[in-house]
C-alpha cells in the first residue's frame, strides 16, 4: 500500500450524544490510533418533516449536528497532530469573510491542522433561515473560494465581484497555512470541473465502491485538472467507507483497492452500524485501523 495514503475517522455527529467527555474520548482515541484525520459533517438546521410529505433529505431536526468550527476548536485544544477536516462546510449559506475568519482562527488554534472541505448542500430550509440564495449557490461558491484565498494570503484586499465587495480590509491573525487547503464535495459534472480547475481535492463521499465507475470519475477529475494546467497529483481524492456496509475486515481490504484506483484519502464512518455508545464507535475504529495496518504490511 502507498504509505502516503491517509486514513480518516468520520466523527459520528448524529450518534455521539451531548457529553463533552465522549467527544474528547473519541478524538483522543482517533489520534492515539494514528488516524491521519477526523472529518465532520455540517448542518446548521434540521427540517421538521411532519408538514413536508415530499421530504427526501437524509436528515431532519431529530438529527444532532455540532457546528464544525466550534467542534474542531474544542478538539484542537486537547489533540496535537491529527488533521481536522470539514466534510463539508456548506459554504454558500454562510458569509464568506466570516468563514475565512473562522477558518483562519481554527488553523491558528490547531497549529495548521485544518483542511476545509466545502460544498453547496441540498437543504433549502437552511438557506432560507440563514438568508442566502439557494438558486445560485454553485457559481457563488467559486467567488467565495477566491475571496477566502485572497483574505488568507494578503494583509488587506480590495475586491469587488458579483456578490462580494471588500474595500481595503483584511483578517488578522492569518492562518498558518497560506492558503488553507480547500477540498470540494459533490458529484455533478460542474462540480468535477470546478475541482479540477480550483480545488485542492475532492471529497468523493457516496461513490458505490472501488470499481471501474469510480476510477472513471477519478480519471475525469484528473482530466479537468490537466485541462486547467495543473498537475493531477496536486489534487487529492477522498473516498468514504461505512461500517454498516459490511465486516470491517472487508472494508479494510477495500482501502487497497481504493488506493489502486487513485484515492489519496480514505475515511470510515461508524454511524448507522448499530453502535450504541462512544466506546463501541472507538472499538470499530480500532478494529478497522488494525486491519488496515495488517494489510499495509502484508
Amino acid at each position: 500500500m502507498n504509505k502516503n495514503i491517509k486514513i480518516g475517522a468520520i466523527f459520528p455527529q448524529t450518534e455521539i450524544g451531548v457529553n463533552p467527555v465522549d467527544i474528547r474520548e473519541y478524538a483522543l482515541a482517533a489520534e492515539y490510533l494514528e488516524f491521519d484525520y477526523i472529518l465532520a459533517f455540517d448542518h446548521v438546521l434540521g427540517a421538521d418533516v411532519s408538514n413536508r410529505p415530499n421530504w427526501a433529505g437524509p436528515y431532519t431536526q431529530q438529527h444532532s449536528f455540532y457546528e464544525p468550527f466550534v467542534l474542531f476548536a474544542h478538539i484542537a485544544a486537547f489533540t496535537s497532530s491529527i488533521e481536522l477536516a470539514t466534510g463539508i462546510i456548506i459554504l454558500p449559506q454562510r458569509q464568506t469573510a466570516l468563514v475565512a475568519k473562522q477558518a483562519a482562527t481554527l488553523d491558528v488554534l490547531s497549529n495548521g491542522r485544518l483542511r476545509l472541505g466545502i460544498g453547496i448542500g441540498w437543504n433549502s430550509v437552511e438557506y432560507e433561515a440563514l438568508g442566502e440564495d439557494f438558486s445560485n449557490r454553485g457559481i457563488r461558491s467559486e467567488e467565495q473560494i477566491e475571496v477566502m484565498r485572497a483574505l488568507w494570503t494578503n494583509e488587506t484586499i480590495t475586491y469587488e465581484g458579483r456578490w462580494h465587495k471588500i474595500t481595503d480590509a483584511g483578517i488578522n491573525p492569518f492562518p498558518i497555512q497560506k492558503p488553507i487547503p480547500i477540498w470540494l464535495g459533490g458529484k455533478s459534472e460542474k462540480v468535477l470541473e470546478r475541482i479540477g480547475r480550483i480545488g485542492d481535492g475532492w471529497i468523493a463521499g457516496g461513490l458505490d465502491g472501488p470499481n471501474q465507475e469510480s476510477q472513471s470519475i477519478f480519471n475525469k477529475v484528473h482530466q479537468y485538472t490537466e485541462k486547467a494546467g495543473r498537475k493531477p497529483e496536486d489534487v487529492g481524492l477522498e473516498a468514504w467507507l461505512s461500517a454498516k456496509q459490511g465486516p470491517l475486515d472487508s472494508l479494510a481490504e477495500q482501502v487497497l483497492e481504493w488506493q489502486d484506483i487513485g484515492a489519496t484519502h480514505i475515511a470510515l464512518t461508524t454511524m448507522g452500524a448499530g453502535y450504541s455508545n462512544v466506546t463501541e464507535h472507538i472499538q470499530g475504529l480500532e478494529y478497522f485501523k488494525t486491519a488496515v495496518e495488517k494489510n499495509r504490511h502484508s
